[in-house]
């Protein structure tokens, strides 16, 4: 096990930087994940620990060591790809092997650990296969074989599920994270799917426009969110957050404000699940209800502003009709409306 650590580290393309002074660090036999939107970084950041991009400045650490400037090669990291990037015309035990045979692995070494990863994964019935002959995830199943038979301490992963179908997902998702226990490597995972990053992290590192938005365990990044954009970008729905002044229309949850803050200074935050219908609070015009079987998920307008509620059962109100929403005084996120950091 090896933990992987960034201080500062920044890459620009031309004037505009990709990660901006980026510093974390992975702790040895963890599952970090690399959380953003497109653009935001989160891939170059990999793509800089694995050497297959030299930083413009700031230093990387792997097991203590520094791996700056170091080849990919000698950096003892492992890399699975979006696209698996699989020999074709290689059978399934060809394309895992193929990077031992490349550093002169010896055979019966390679043999082993052909058979080790070939079990850990149930790919014993298909290493005769071409990858044409596999499914997509048979297909991602060999591109982590070819990751666990070099046997680094660290293994690098970017996002490897995005071109499965959302069941597969949801299964590759547990297969890796069970695999990634059972070795004990420190991972890296970069993804996109907050789903991901919530059910398989230890840590989520939540990136914005090159740089870190929240570092922190899924419960935190989820209970106690630092900024506007992590509550709106994690949880599904998102998190409702709306100017305090709308507060004013329901005396109920008004009261509730920071003290000494006037409300047009604040936003306030309510997760959909949260928030319940009631006799007394802020009123709120229905757009749309889907019922979902255990629950109903409903978009209402408060003011230009919309709003989520996940209210159990199904919903006897339509669209156009006024309901009144409460929440409790726990339950509330309050924001500064300027800054949109999180109000302690």
């Amino acid at each position: 096990m090896a933990e992987v650590s960034l201080f500062e580290v920044t890459k620009g393309w031309g004037a505009d930087p990709a990660v901006d002074r980026v510093s974390f660090s992975a702790d040895a036999g963890s599952l970090v994940v690399l959380l953003g939107p497109s653009g935001c970084g989160k891939s170059t950041t990999l793509r800089l620990i694995a050497g297959l991009e030299m930083p413009d400045a700031g230093r990387i650490e792997i097991a203590g060591r520094d791996v700056t400037r170091e080849s990919p090669a000698s950096r003892g990291t492992a890399m699975v790809f979006q696209s698996y990037a699989l020999f074709p015309h290689l059978s399934v035990a060809e394309n895992i092997v193929f990077g031992l045979k490349v550093r002169k692995v010896p055979r019966a070494e390679r043999d082993t650990r052909l058979k080790r990863a070939a079990g850990v994964l149930g790919l014993e019935k298909l290493l005769e296969r071409k990858p044409s002959q596999l499914s997509g995830g048979q297909q991602q199943r060999v591109a982590l074989g070819r990751a666990i038979v070099a046997e680094t301490p660290v293994c690098l992963m970017d996002e490897p599920l995005s071109n499965l179908d959302a069941q597969l997902r949801n299964e590759m998702r547990r297969e890796i994270r069970a695999l990634q226990r059972r070795l004990g490597m420190t991972m890296l995972y970069v993804t996109h799917d907050q789903v991901e990053a919530m059910t398989m992290a230890d840590r989520v590192i939540l990136m914005r426009a090159g740089r870190i938005e929240q570092n922190g365990t899924p419960a935190e990044l989820y209970e106690r969110p630092a900024t506007v954009f992590t509550a709106r970008f994690i949880g599904a729905p998102p998190m409702n957050v709306f100017p305090a002044t709308h507060l004013a229309a329901g005396a109920e949850v008004a009261a509730d404000a920071p003290a000494q803050r006037p409300l047009a200074h604040l936003a306030v935050g309510v997760r959909p699940e949260v928030l319940r219908i009631a006799d007394k609070g802020l009123p709120a015009r229905i757009v749309a209800a889907e019922y979902l079987g255990a629950d109903t998920q409903i978009e209402t307008r408060i003011g230009d502003d919309t709003v989520m509620v996940r209210a159990p059962g199904r919903l006897s109100a339509g669209p156009g009709e006024t309901i009144h929403l409460a929440w409790t005084k726990d339950d509330a996120h309050w924001f500064d409306l300027s800054s949109g950091c999180r109000i302690q």
